[in-house]
């Protein structure tokens, strides 16, 4: 079963919005406040209904402005898991979760709350209200009720950002384990890029309501489609060159970079002359040994900070001369690489951005970096 939207309006948000998730597969919509995430679940889910576009799920057709069909929410099998909870305080876990099996027998609905209670590890919390549970144990209620329903797609809103750094770890881990038995299109909106790419199978990018790029977490950091995706997901290491020498033949585009040539692989589009704009993923700077100098795309920079955080470190260092002719790069390294290779502010260092990795890529309209002339 595959969930199939094109989103249309003009305000109070604007969408201009494509989204495509298959069974079995976890998509997360990123993008900052106001790009329309929350806006398009409650699209999916027939809480808002949208100017144009339609929504399909399987066979069926939940919205077609066109054809003016509108299914209700409560026709919609959806599982929607809301920021905060949205639990009723007066009901005990158990009846939160039991007002979400509806569809069975009364008698039976009990049971079936306590299965769900269980698979979400509430064993022996079924009697206690909300406001008796902590913000994880309230979270994995409001996923057992969601799941209960049996949906056709589960919607999660920023389902883990009302809780603790150790909570949420418990609760992504937790989601982990058990979208693997959950045969059905999942969509996550979150505000952390570190928990899109660690759950998701594809990440959508969205701004101002529009779809930039959809792609596997890692294919859309190495190579984002724009300037504008690199910054929404923070990609440290965007800088500006003019292509001087373009090479099929060697697989090459050559770039002049503060006043050296930069070898990445070829990119059809930009002509000799062009100003471009092109990325390059922490991990594709490597720090190298004073007598690896000579290799290609190698520089001498100066460590401006080094940040540890559990074994691992993210330096900046700082490259070129000034008048312009400067930059900063940044690449992360094991903290114990770090402390061994004497890597501290004011430290020089060699530094290797690989070919492989240097991704051109289309500029925005104020960057001026479109290619062409």
């Amino acid at each position: 079963m595959k969930l199939v939207a094109r989103l249309e309006q003009s305000a109070p948000i604007p969408l201009a919005a494509d989204i495509a998730c298959d069974s079995g597969e976890l998509l997360a919509l990123v993008g900052p406040s106001g790009s329309g995430k929350s806006t398009i679940l409650r699209c999916l889910a027939g809480l808002h209904r949208p100017a144009g576009g339609s929504v399909r799920c399987g066979d069926e057709t939940w919205f077609d402005a066109v054809r003016g069909v509108e299914v209700t929410p409560q026709r919609r099998r959806v599982g929607f898991v809301f920021q905060h909870y949205a639990l009723f305080p007066h009901l005990s876990a158990l009846a939160n979760v039991m007002l979400a099996l509806q569809h069975l027998p009364a008698p039976e609905r009990a049971a079936k709350a306590r299965h769900w209670l269980a698979r979400s590890k509430l064993e022996g919390l079924e009697d206690r209200r909300p406001a008796e549970l902590s913000g994880g144990q309230q979270q994995r209620v409001a996923i057992a009720r969601a799941l209960a329903r049996e949906p056709q797609v589960l919607l999660l809103d920023e389902p883990f950002s009302a809780v603790d750094q150790v909570t949420r770890r418990k609760l992504l881990r937790q989601l982990i384990e058990m979208r693997r038995s959950l045969a059905i299109p999942i969509i996550l909106v979150t505000h952390d890029l570190e928990e899109a790419a660690l759950l998701a199978d594809r990440m959508t990018v969205l701004h101002h309501g529009y779809t930039l790029q959809t792609a596997p977490p890692d294919e859309l950091l190495a190579r984002p489609a724009s300037v504008l995706v690199a910054r929404l997901t923070d990609q440290p290491n965007i800088f500006f060159g003019k292509v001087i020498e373009q090479s099929p033949a060697t697989d090459t585009t050559l770039i002049d970079w503060l006043g050296k040539p930069l070898q990445a692989c070829y990119h059809a589009g930009p002509v000799v002359g062009d100003r471009v704009c092109w990325v390059v993923p922490e991990a594709g700077v490597i720090l190298v040994r004073d007598h690896q100098a000579e290799r290609e795309n190698t520089f001498t920079a100066t460590v401006s900070e080094r940040l540890a955080w559990r074994g691992h470190a993210t330096v900046s260092a700082r490259l070129g001369e000034g008048q312009g002719r400067d930059a900063t790069l940044s690449f992360a390294i094991g903290t114990a690489v770090a402390q061994r290779r004497g890597i501290v502010s004011g430290a020089r260092i060699v530094l290797q951005l690989q070919k492989a990795a240097i991704c051109l890529t289309a500029g925005d309209r104020t960057s001026g970096s479109q290619f062409g002339h």
